[in-house]
């Protein structure tokens, strides 16, 4: 049996319903080591013919038997299998990829192999030696003539090293010398074993064969014998090629892509800075989001600690004030502080008992104090303890009190007794006093003698006037009052058990009562910085909406690039590529086009927010502008995504190409 075989081939082309026979029952046996050439004028069927045998056509009747094996034209894989072991392509139009170098075209088809890169780089330099362009390897087709860049294409259809070579008016475009040349080479395969099948309209072209098959009207009307065969080899090759292929790695679909984006970058580009700007403003609202949450966050932290839980005796209705508020002469009613429920040793333990408490601090405050240095007297709005929470770093002069003595507030006393040598109030004795109601609801003053311990600067801007918890029992003590404390401050171990540990608290009863009312800076931080996330997402969601932009800018692109690169499309799966790998080769690209684009809006996003925070850290200390790790990678995923999801139509449309009718377009 010949090594190649068509039986009773028959293709029509359809117009409507209406057929129109191009072949009409084609019988032809082709042997290794033969050079035939099939001569006929333009339209009958020749091109039609070749598309068959080289694997391209899969809509005929009949039967293509290789080496004793019947070609499935039903099944893409066996057929890009095919095309990428026994076929080497040759066509009038050269067809070579104007953004790959002459090596690069011809290492297309190497890509296929099992060969190293360095085997596959060594046997393309040795095949453009063999067509006499070995000096050519680093230009590109556009640099090449029309003689050579058909050498170039019987180089790279000799890479894989296939049994049969067609040749598809391989000559059409050349002169004669150009056409002599490329004829010897093609006798020389011949020569060296492969089957060499060449269609033409010339007859001084189809002279060069050893066998001539005429072809007229979709029939062969006659064969013509001219020569022996140009090869001693009479038997058929063994199954196994001598270059054992694969199908496309993933990496070189990769290559390939970042080629073509390189070669077209003032296009690419466009589209990169696009989709960048959409992502820089996503990540720069991120950025802000998370530095203002930071900021609200630091500032709060200075004044209160979150970890700190404020808790006072629930009150139910407050008629007990009421009450004790309508005994008192009304002359001093604005400057006595409320009757406040005070905690009893129980109530303090039960504190101390609740799951997450570390720690349960006693304390004792009292409102609208007077701070008497000499003969001048000032208001403190509030007289109070002095506990961890309290930020030693506030103190601008002196340290904590201690028993018998009182921290002052900067600005409502210390400046105001002395604007500039404020400090030198510390160690001196003021006098402090207070009114409140006794337990039987009559107004009775409080008043001592303490030393300066410090001076305070409260971050909140709050006025801070402080004695120890000893020091306030006393005053209380020795007029006459209760010295229980009128609140305490819980400490949790960690701020986010903060919440749980507040409502514990405030769910405590006795009898039925509710017992305590408990508050946190934590819970209002909680919901302060869900605000800002809102907000944040809001601005991000905006900018968003460039994004989408750039998502159908990149769609338009890659279809503009499909149409654009239709006959590299064909080209490639000439050479063996599937469907996948033209997908793939698309995807790839696009991929590329996201992964640049989120380098790029990375880099602006830490390029404006480092001068962002210079000039902001003059206002307020503190850096607005933090992009986080996590930021970056959602970036990078969202612009990996949306790059995936704008090549999905066109890396489609590109895979269900019709290679034959991708092979040409113009």
């Amino acid at each position: 049996m010949a090594y190649l075989e068509l039986r009773g081939i028959r293709k029509s082309y359809y117009i409507g319903k209406r057929a129109f026979p191009v072949l009409k029952g084609i019988d032809l046996t082709v042997e290794l080591g033969e050079f035939v050439a099939i001569l006929g004028e333009s339209g009958g069927g020749k091109t039609t013919l070749m598309n068959i045998i080289s694997g391209l056509d899969r809509q005929f009747d009949g039967t293509v038997t290789v080496h004793g094996q019947e070609l499935d034209h039903l099944r893409d894989r066996q057929l890009d299998r095919y095309r990428r072991e026994t076929i080497g392509y040759i066509s009038q139009s050269y067809n070579l990829i104007r953004h790959l170098n002459v090596l690069e075209n011809v290492l297309l088809a190497l890509d296929m192999t099992k060969l190293s890169r360095g085997e596959r780089t060594r046997r393309a330099h040795e095949l453009l030696q063999q067509v006499g362009l070995a000096d050519q390897a680093k230009k590109y087709p556009s640099q090449l003539s029309g003689g050579q860049q058909q050498r170039v294409a019987i180089a790279r259809a000799l890479a894989g090293d296939p049994p049969i070579v067609v040749a598809d008016e391989p000559t059409g475009a050349l002169d004669a010398d150009n056409t002599a040349e490329v004829m010897r080479i093609l006798q020389q395969i011949a020569a060296d074993g492969r089957m060499v099948i060449c269609v033409t309209h010339s007859d001084r072209v189809a002279q060069a064969a050893n066998r001539v098959e005429h072809l007229v009207d979709g029939q062969i009307k006659d064969q013509q014998v001219l020569r022996p065969l140009a090869s001693d080899q009479t038997q058929p090759a063994p199954a196994r090629q001598t270059i054992a292929t694969r199908p496309l790695p993933l990496h070189v679909s990769f290559t390939t892509a970042f080629r073509h984006m390189r070669f077209t970058w003032s296009w690419n580009s466009l589209i990169v800075l696009g989709t960048a700007i959409g992502l820089f403003a996503v990540m720069l609202f991120a950025g802000l989001g998370n530095g203002i949450r930071g900021y609200i966050n630091h500032q709060i932290n200075n004044v209160v600690d979150p970890q700190s839980i404020t808790v006072m005796r629930y009150s139910n209705n407050g008629k007990d004030q009421e009450e004790q508020s309508a005994a008192v002469d009304p002359a001093v009613a604005g400057t006595i502080a409320p009757h406040m429920q005070t905690f009893s040793p129980q109530q303090l333990q039960a504190l101390r008992e609740l799951h997450h408490v570390i720690g349960v601090e006693p304390g004792i405050s009292a409102t609208n104090a007077t701070i008497s240095i000499g003969n001048n007297r000032y208001s403190a709005p509030e007289l109070t303890t002095w506990t961890s929470t309290d930020p030693v770093s506030s103190l601008k002069a002196g340290h904590p009190a201690g028993n018998n003595q009182i921290v002052l507030d900067k600005t409502t006393i210390a400046q105001k007794w002395s604007a500039t040598n404020w400090r030198q109030l510390v160690g001196k004795t003021v006098t402090v006093a207070y009114q409140t109601l006794n337990a039987k609801g009559r107004p009775v003053t409080v008043q001592r003698q303490l030393k300066v311990a410090g001076i305070v600067d409260s971050p909140s801007g709050a006025s801070l006037n402080a004695v120890n918890y000893a020091t306030m029992q006393s005053m209380s003590q020795a007029a006459g009052l209760s010295k229980q404390p009128t609140f305490a401050t819980v400490r949790v171990a960690v701020r986010e058990q903060n919440e749980a540990v507040v409502n514990e608290i405030n769910q405590l009863k006795v009898g039925g009562q509710q017992q305590f009312s408990a508050n946190s800076i934590s819970t209002t931080l909680d919901r302060v910085n869900t605000y800002v996330g809102i907000a944040t997402a809001v601005l991000a969601a905006i900018a968003g909406i460039s994004l989408a932009v750039s998502a159908l800018m990149i769609i338009v692109t890659m279809y503009m690039s499909v149409s654009a690169r239709m006959k590299e499309i064909g080209v490639l799966r000439s050479l063996g590529e599937s469907r996948r790998d033209i997908r793939r080769l698309f995807t790839s690209e696009a991929l590329m086009l996201g992964g640049l684009s989120a380098v790029l809006a990375t880099g602006l996003a830490y390029g404006l927010g480092a001068i962002l925070n210079h000039w902001l850290y003059r206002i307020a200390g503190y850096p607005l502008v933090q992009i986080h790790a996590t930021s970056i990678a959602l970036i990078f995923g969202l612009a990996i995504v949306i790059a995936w999801l704008a090549a999905i139509l066109p890396a489609r449309r590109a895979a269900r190409a019709n290679p034959i009718k991708a092979l040409a377009a113009k």
